[in-house]
């Protein structure tokens, strides 16, 4: 499945589309983009982040400045089998991460983004409720824009990262319905990134998609490969010189592959999921504030013992 996933990612490198040479300073003004205003713009972007361990992604196209640091929180609902000799889904599982972001320019074409989560997670089951926090897994990524057309309405970037293992690994962990309820994977992980997007008048579609290469940890537990996949629209309802308000509506998707212990393919570990979401973008001069709700469309983790619910998420980002 890796070799099958990576050729789709590369397929988005092939789009016909004509570039040009860059003109603009560093950062300053912001990019240019006639889906805001003419006298102050912001540039959509893929900033990948992601959970450490659990069984989804964040998500990570929005409407943001070219560079800013910012605040994130993601809430994520399960349900898992807890009796294994009975056919409900009776656990719920509570997934929330509180992540500090940001995204530095390096030169014209090329950014640094950066990610250190915080993570409370909770699961109600027979014996009580369990819960864990603390930091998980930081990220890093080289964002690189590949082509960008001369009228500026498409734009492709491309994103290569790495996961820090910072997040403990719990052993015990690994023996219940979900061996993702982790802090982190206690590996360390790697990431490719791509987007295309398409922009004109108030209207943009944003098409992302990445791959997480994950290797095995020092307890030689190997989680299954990721791979993202998503498609939003957006469109501005409203504008000034000085604040923008976007609302947006799209898809998720998720395929993981099989987990692995001392390279024996663990069972019930491989899944998939899709999601329908919906949600707005606000700006304020340099503030950005947003969220998104995604609800399941389609479920099969786990072989079944786990069923994907719903997702929130909140972000507030200042513009440097």
């Amino acid at each position: 499945m890796k070799y099958f996933i990576l050729f789709i990612i590369s397929l988005f490198t092939i789009i016909p589309i004509k570039s040009k040479n860059m003109t603009d300073s560093l950062y300053v003004p912001r990019y240019e983009s006639t889906f805001f205003t003419s006298s102050k713009s912001q540039a959509f972007f893929c900033d990948a982040c992601g959970c450490a361990a659990g069984n989804g992604s964040s998500g990570f196209e929005s409407l943001l400045n070219p560079q800013f640091i910012g605040i994130k929180y993601l809430a994520q609902h399960y349900k898992a089998k807890e009796n294994l000799f009975v056919e409900d889904l009776t656990q719920d599982q509570y997934f929330n991460i509180l992540q500090l972001w940001g995204k530095i320019p390096v030169n014209e074409k090329l950014s640094i983004y950066g990610s250190i989560p915080f993570q409370f997670h909770s699961k109600k089951t027979l014996q009580g409720d369990i819960s864990i926090s603390g930091i998980g897994d930081a990220s890093l990524m080289g964002i690189y824009e590949l082509v960008k057309s001369k009228n500026s309405f498409h734009q492709i970037n491309a994103g290569l990262g790495v996961k820090i293992p910072l997040g403990k690994f719990d052993e015990k962990g690994i023996t219940g319905v979900n061996p993702s309820f982790q802090l982190g994977t206690g590996s360390w992980d790697y990431q490719l990134a791509m987007n295309y997007k398409f922009q004109k008048d108030r209207f943009a579609m944003l098409i992302n998609t990445d791959y997480t290469i994950k290797t095995e940890n020092k307890k030689h537990y190997q989680f299954g490969d990721q791979w993202n996949y998503s498609a939003t629209a957006f469109y501005r309802l409203w504008n000034s010189t000085q604040s923008v308000l976007s609302g947006k509506i799209g898809f998720q998707g998720e395929v993981f592959d099989w987990n692995r212990q001392f390279s024996e393919v663990m069972p019930k570990t491989a899944g998939s999921a899709l999601y329908g979401k919906a949600g707005f973008e606000v700006s304020f001069s340099k503030l950005s504030l947003g969220t998104e709700l995604m609800l399941r469309a389609y479920t099969n983790l786990a072989g079944g013992d786990i069923e994907a619910k719903s997702r929130f998420s909140l972000f507030l980002n200042f513009g440097l």
